[in-house]
């Protein structure tokens, strides 16, 4: 397949990507070692395993669960385009959740081995991992929030605000809709509700014109009145590293 080159990466041209300097772009070129493209259901990284590379999602969407005792599956939450994966396993050894692509994906492969030359000699690229992994931390934050004190109305509605706003970020809507790919039951496990409790719930908020999806797109007619009802600044976040 064609490689994408770093200074062409459709993903740069948006604004929610902090802008690369030509050295910036220089070394993230020499960092990256591939692309990698996967089908749907292809497992990206597993639970518990070492992983001898990391990947940004340059297309497409995919999930991270964990696998519980009982062998049921949790998921964790969603991977869009512009995610880095893999950074737990190259820092802790191993991962502790797997990642799975839920549609055709198109991924920027990374050594691990060559995560310690970026940390030596590019302070600013190792800052936006850090930042990164704050980032996550903070959406942890959230998530927990929304599932301790938020009701089952509140959670759907902070999740579809969440993604759609992700996704139109990066310039997968159209005339207002975005993809959503994933299951209902995807999406109860990671507000940890019940799939019949997400059904009704997701039935109102179609019924009052607040959010409609259905064959796997979303559509949010109206974003500001879901967003109150979710408990959401829609104010726009600061720019974030691209890897």
């Amino acid at each position: 397949m064609t490689r994408t080159s770093c200074a062409a990466c459709p993903l740069r041209r948006f604004e929610v990507f902090e802008a690369f300097s030509a050295d910036d772009i220089a070394f993230t070129q020499s960092f990256k070692s591939g692309e990698m493209q996967v089908e749907p259901g292809t497992t990206l990284m597993l639970e518990g395993m070492p992983s001898p590379q990391l990947f940004t999602v340059l297309a497409g969407l995919g999930l991270r669960h964990k696998t519980l005792e009982d062998g049921q599956r949790q998921v964790i939450n969603f991977v869009l385009p512009g995610d880095l994966i893999g950074l737990q396993a190259a820092i802790m050894g191993e991962m502790a959740h797997s990642v799975e692509a839920t549609t055709d994906m198109t991924l920027c492969v990374f050594n691990r081995a060559d995560l310690w030359r970026l940390f030596r000699t590019q302070p600013q690229r190792a800052f936006d991992l850090t930042w990164l992994s704050a980032v996550e931390e903070h959406f942890l934050g959230e998530t927990l929030v929304a599932l301790g004190r938020r009701s089952a109305q509140q959670r759907v509605a902070w999740a579809l605000v969440r993604i759609h706003a992700r996704l139109r970020a990066v310039g997968m809507d159209h005339n207002g809709a975005v993809p959503m790919p994933w299951r209902q039951r995807d999406l109860a496990d990671a507000l940890g509700l019940s799939l019949v409790h997400t059904n009704k719930t997701l039935g109102r908020l179609r019924d009052s014109g607040l959010a409609r999806w259905s064959d796997g797109t979303l559509l949010i007619p109206d974003m500001a009145a879901l967003a109150r009802m979710a408990g959401i600044d829609l104010a726009a976040p600061p720019p974030r590293p691209l890897i």
